[in-house]
């Protein structure tokens, strides 16, 4: 009896030790969830009620040499579509989304695949809504589609860059639809417009959003990217650091709310070399002509202070993206607004007599003193080469070389090249950046050609070289092809003495702070200058300077060939230049004029080029470089202010129209005679034209099925100047209230995008 009692006694025991080992254990697992991974499962049942927004970072500005702003960033409000809340909202209000078939490749396989229809799901549950308030807009619902089927995490922006009217309705009614928001995003702003259009660039979406960095974030808004020029060359600098902002979900997993936002960070600021007023006062000048390109360089350092080519373009109509038509209407253009002819390659005609020049003054070859006859042309083979003083019935006589350069004999530099030699002439080519690689990376620049016996071989190996051959270059003709910016660089060279400089453009890269930013190596960002090549290690001073005299001959004695050149308050030098290029399949002439002063401290060297002159470099491309040269030194002596203002492109209604000459309605300092100089006939090379090759954010035109019965008129796109006033961090990089701009441009064609409504 007792024994059982015992052993009863014991199985309680048993039992309410297991019990309590149970309850032990239950205890020790809340303490393990709650306690030592609280945090953990805390954060995950946060994150299920939430949702996350890339922030578009916020590009640092562009700015001349002096800080004048040339680009900066606006508030432009847009509407954008997130698809998947779109879909869910469908399915909680309406029932189950209307579905598509589409076919797929899968592995390699095709295969039949079905999705929501997101475009019966916007026109059936979306825009009815947006009609009832006047704010449905024609969209592109193919490209609705692909972006829903290929970018699902990036907002579909239905309608970019609205103006204030249509952002003030968006504001007043709660349109009150899953899945639309009115979006606050940082866009650009090319201040004077079609001022320095080739030198900046634009921007654009990019062509593939970062898949792994999408995945951090709910939805995902990318950045713009530099499409072309500064805006691509400098691009890892101007961008600035995305931000992040966090959305409330509610009970049914609808974003209903802002929870905070992480503002992003602006990028560092570029300053240019260029100075906005000699821009200026290049573009007026070239405005003159219609298709032309002018570059103006420091000879003391190579920094390139400006740099012009018309027709041009606003690279405000790309932003926030280019509409279809006005894409078509740029590359449709037949005067190539896009193409930028300060950085492509002609023939340079007589300017090139330069390069020939110092050919024969190198140590082993040294014929500065050779005098050579003009007889109205020499013979080489079966061919005669006529000195364009043939044809005025006179010759020049036996001269040497600075008269030579003076009269731009021909006769002269058919010989006296081919006594140099063909090897002497593409060397000191290559040493002064002929052919080469300027190093600024602009979009499209052309390196032309400085033709010799190894070019042939590689590019015409069924021809053979020959004296004829030499006799070609020597006067810029044949297969030569030159850039105005590799002839500025040429003859910086001897304005300043005989140091070749690569040609600078990006002068200083500062953070918001101010302070400079270094590049991967430690390095700053933007070089110092660089010197290419040195003259003096391969020709004297003396023999250098022989060709500068030769130069100033050419504008400040009689018969010079570039009399017109002459100012009367400062002292000039130069060389004029007439050949002949193909463009497009159709022979024309092209004027060219190459000039620096003050001659015995030169300051600044400008070169024009003019396509499609009839008359010759010194009467077409000649008044061009000396209104810049004038108005330029002016400015340094506070005898001329150039207004920096916005500009409309440059567009002539018949970009084909030759030009006889150039002359200016006001009175100048030009004190000079008349040019003869005519273009040798001999070979019209093809010229390498500078196109961009860089691929817009076009934006399609509506389709059929994006077609909407709207009762309100098309919405108006905002005026760039025009900034409405920001509520958060938009405030320190927009400016506060709605405030113009230094330069009011007229408003570009239109679009919108995605943030946080005002609240």
């Amino acid at each position: 009896m007792n024994r059982r009692r015992i052993t009863s006694r014991v199985r309680i025991q048993l039992l309410g030790f297991l019990m309590l080992m149970g309850l032990g254990a239950l205890g020790l697992k809340l303490w393990w969830i709650q306690v030592a991974h609280g945090q953990e499962w805390t954060s995950q049942l946060r994150g299920s009620s939430q949702a996350t927004v890339r922030i578009p970072s916020v590009r640092g500005e562009i700015k001349d040499r002096n800080g004048v702003t040339l680009v900066q960033n606006r508030a432009s409000y847009e509407v954008d579509f997130y698809l998947p809340e779109m879909v869910k909202g469908y399915r909680e209000r309406i029932g189950q989304p209307p579905v598509t078939e589409y076919r797929a490749t899968i592995n390699g396989m095709p295969k039949d695949l079905k999705e929501p229809d997101i475009i019966k799901i916007v026109n059936n549950g979306i825009v009815p809504r947006l009609n009832d308030l006047d704010l449905a807009r024609d969209y592109n619902a193919g490209r609705l589609q692909k972006h829903y089927r290929n970018d699902t995490e990036v907002p579909f922006s239905y309608v970019k860059d609205i103006d204030f009217p249509t952002l003030a309705k968006f504001s007043e009614h709660d349109v009150g639809l899953p899945g639309v928001e009115l979006a606050l995003k940082p866009v650009r702003s090319y201040v004077y417009g079609g001022l320095a259009a080739h030198i900046l660039g634009y921007v654009g979406m990019p062509n593939d959003i970062d898949k792994e960095d999408a995945k951090k974030f709910t939805f995902y808004q990318g950045d713009v990217e530099g499409k072309s020029n500064i805006e691509k060359i400098m691009d890892e600098y101007l961008r600035g650091k995305p931000g992040v902002r966090y959305l409330r979900r509610n009970a049914k997993g609808t974003i209903d709310g802002v929870l905070r936002e992480d503002p992003p960070q602006q990028g560092a600021n570029v300053f240019l070399t260029i100075d906005a007023r000699i821009e200026a006062i290049a573009d007026e000048a070239l405005r003159a002509v219609s298709r032309a390109g002018a570059v103006v360089v420091d000879p003391n350092n190579g920094n390139v202070l400006a740099m012009a080519s018309v027709p041009s373009f606003d690279p405000n109509t790309f932003i926030p993206s280019i509409k279809a038509k006005d894409w078509k209407a740029l590359q449709k253009d037949e005067g190539d607004p896009l193409v930028d002819r300060a950085i492509s390659c002609l023939p340079p005609g007589s300017t090139f007599k330069l390069i020939t020049a110092l050919a024969g003054l190198r140590g082993t070859k040294n014929i500065a003193g050779a005098k050579y006859s003009c007889g109205g042309g020499v013979s080489y083979g079966d061919h005669f080469f006529r000195c364009w003083v043939a044809e005025k019935h006179y010759t020049h006589g036996t001269i040497g070389l600075a008269d030579a350069i003076k009269v731009s004999c021909d006769s002269f530099f058919y010989q006296y090249g081919n006594a140099a030699g063909i090897q002497s002439i593409d060397h000191i080519g290559k040493m002064l950046g002929i052919g080469e690689e300027s190093g600024l990376q602009l979009t499209g620049e052309q390196t032309g050609n400085m033709p010799g016996p190894e070019w042939m071989q590689i590019h015409h190996p069924q021809e053979r070289w020959s004296q004829a051959q030499t006799a070609n270059v020597s006067i810029g003709q044949g297969y030569t092809l030159v850039s105005p910016l590799q002839l500025a660089m040429a003859y910086a060279t001897i304005a300043n003495g005989g140091v070749c400089y690569y040609p600078r453009l990006v002068d200083k890269v500062l953070k918001q702070d101010g302070s400079p930013v270094l590049d991967q190596q430690g390095n700053s960002a933007a070089p110092p200058p660089r010197v290419r090549s040195d003259l003096r290690q391969e020709i004297s001073p003396d023999h250098i300077e022989l060709v500068r005299k030769g130069l100033w001959k050419v504008v400040n004695e009689d018969g010079g060939t570039g009399g017109r050149a002459r100012l009367k308050d400062w002292v000039v030098a130069g060389k004029t230049g007439t050949a002949q290029a193909t463009d497009r399949g159709q022979e024309e002439n092209v004027a060219w004029f190459v000039c620096f002063a003050p001659f015995d401290h030169p300051k600044y060297v400008v070169a024009v080029m003019v396509q499609g002159a009839s008359g010759h470099g010194g009467e077409v491309a000649g008044p061009i470089a000396t209104r810049i040269l004038e108005r330029t030194l002016a400015l340094d002596e506070g005898k001329f202010d150039m207004q920096v203002a916005w500009l409309q492109p440059a567009h002539h209604a018949n970009p084909l129209q030759l030009i006889k000459s150039v002359a200016y309605n006001e009175k100048g300092g030009n004190l000079g005679g008349e040019d003869e100089e005519t273009a040798d006939q001999s070979q019209a090379t093809t010229a390498q034209m500078a196109s961009s090759d860089a691929s817009p954010d076009v934006e399609p035109e509506a389709d059929s099925q994006g077609k909407v019965r709207k009762r309100g008129a098309a919405v108006a796109r905002a005026v760039p100047a025009a900034t409405p006033a920001p509520r958060n961090f938009f405030q320190k990089i927009f400016g506060i209230g709605r405030r113009q701009a230094p330069a009011p441009p007229p408003p570009p064609p239109s679009n919108r995008r995605r943030g946080t409504p005002p609240r």
